[in-house]
């Protein structure tokens, strides 16, 4: 097994957080991984951007070209990342700030999320990046639940362990969606 993405969006999403518990998971799973973080200079509102590399084997590099995947959160990672992306690879994009139409490929599958909507259900607009990925999980079959919860767990540790419910039932929503929308 192996995978390769991109995971983009505005700092302040929680695109390095996302990217982070999916490595976290991946180990869980007993899997090799690579987790590269890069971000801009601002504090918030700037580009954030991660790479994970998942794989049973050693992994030669952390750095990608051609994804298998890519998880976008607004127009403008959308609009440098899609085109990376492998044909036949899976594409997760925010409904909120990303219309069908800002798509340009159909080689790809691609699945659109209302990120925020979901998040605000849940009870806390601030686990839309956690929907995005329970979404992207459940497109690429990367890892599952039992690893995503441990990761969870130790993300939120200590006096955050509170935390660990409402990202958990973000992440499983993100899921659900996926199912029920996958073209």
């Amino acid at each position: 097994m192996y995978h390769d993405c991109i995971m983009a969006g505005f700092g302040g999403q929680g695109i390095l957080m996302i990217g982070d518990i999916l490595s976290l998971a991946a180990m869980h799973d007993g899997r090799n991984v690579t987790w590269m973080p890069s971000y801009g200079v601002e504090m918030r509102g700037g580009t954030a951007r991660c790479t994970v590399v998942i794989s049973d084997e050693r992994i030669g590099s952390p750095i990608t070209g051609a994804p298998s995947g890519c998880l976008v959160m607004n127009k403008p990672s959308l609009d440098k990342y899609e085109s990376w992306v492998s044909p036949g690879g899976a594409l997760v994009a925010n409904g909120t700030f990303i219309q069908e139409s800002d798509f340009t490929r159909s080689d790809v599958s691609r699945l659109l999320v209302p990120t925020n909507d979901i998040a605000e259900q849940v009870g806390d607009k601030r686990t839309a990046s956690m929907v995005a990925l329970g979404a992207y999980v459940e497109m690429t079959g990367v890892t599952d639940t039992p690893g995503l919860k441990a990761a969870l767990e130790k993300t939120f540790s200590g006096k955050k362990a509170k935390l660990v419910p409402i990202n958990l039932e973000a992440i499983e929503q993100g899921r659900k969606f996926a199912r029920e929308n996958r073209k």
